[in-house]
């Protein structure tokens, strides 16, 4: 069992980031902000995330009852999700670039959980720090919860299957679940905003090349982060927390 006074220390590290990225980034800080996609898209990416939430909902509803303890990794993978993404660079209007943090609860708990702890963050937010939107959380959540939870799981899983070192598919697991995210932001603002020239494949280009100037090294960062998180609780807590699937 992780030692209570050392995973209180983590805890309130986290809090304590929390409050620094909160207190510090522009109330304009957004994934897609609001009136950046039309009332049709956003209700389309609010109804393709349902099924997948629900699927996380129920899980985490079993885990709970079968393991009550993992409230507590539980609430840190919300936290460290939170703080990374709060933590934003200007990338283009109507978007900016930030890590994601997805990657570190997709590999404890499953792609599925790791969506719902992504919406809940996401709302938070939208609420709290005008980043991102209302109308525009099913998008953000369909790219950040959605294909970057299930992206960072299989590139974790696969690296594993082929016996690559546990830091290694953690790294490569978070900072592709971070650069998946991005591609679809990507493609969601494309979809919306066709180039008058070349149209929507023009604009995805545009947009994802611009997105990638920062959100590369970004992701490098945060699968570095993710590495040094995953070693420092797993160093406390080896027989209580385990990827998804080792359980």
């Amino acid at each position: 069992m992780l030692n209570n006074y050392k995973m209180n220390g983590i805890l309130t590290g986290l809090l304590a980031f929390v409050i620094f990225a909160t207190t510090t980034q522009a109330v304009q800080a957004m994934h897609i902000m609001e009136g950046f996609l039309p009332p049709s898209a956003c209700i389309v990416w609010g109804i393709l995330c349902v099924p997948f939430l629900a699927c996380g909902i129920t899980k985490i509803n079993r885990l709970l009852d079968r393991h009550p303890q993992t409230i507590t990794f539980l609430a840190m993978a919300g936290a460290f999700t939170f703080v990374l993404s709060a933590l934003k660079l200007p990338s283009m209007t109507g978007s900016s670039s930030h890590m994601t943090g997805i990657g570190f609860a997709a590999i404890l708990f499953g792609p599925s959980v790791a969506g719902v702890l992504s919406v809940i963050v996401l709302l938070f937010q939208a609420v709290l720090l005008a980043h991102g939107g209302l109308t525009t959380l099913g998008a953000n959540t369909f790219s950040m919860g959605i294909v970057g939870s299930v992206t960072a799981f299989l590139v974790y899983y696969l690296l594993q299957k082929i016996g690559s070192p546990k830091s290694v598919a953690i790294f490569f697991a978070a900072s592709l679940g971070d650069l998946a995210t991005y591609v679809v932001t990507s493609l969601q603002l494309a979809l919306v905003h066709p180039s008058e020239v070349g149209g929507i494949t023009a604009s995805f280009i545009k947009f994802a090349g611009i997105f990638a100037i920062t959100q590369i090294p970004l992701a490098i960062v945060e699968g570095i982060l993710t590495v040094v998180l995953f070693n420092i609780i797993t160093a406390y807590a080896h027989d209580t927390i385990k990827p998804f699937g080792e359980h």
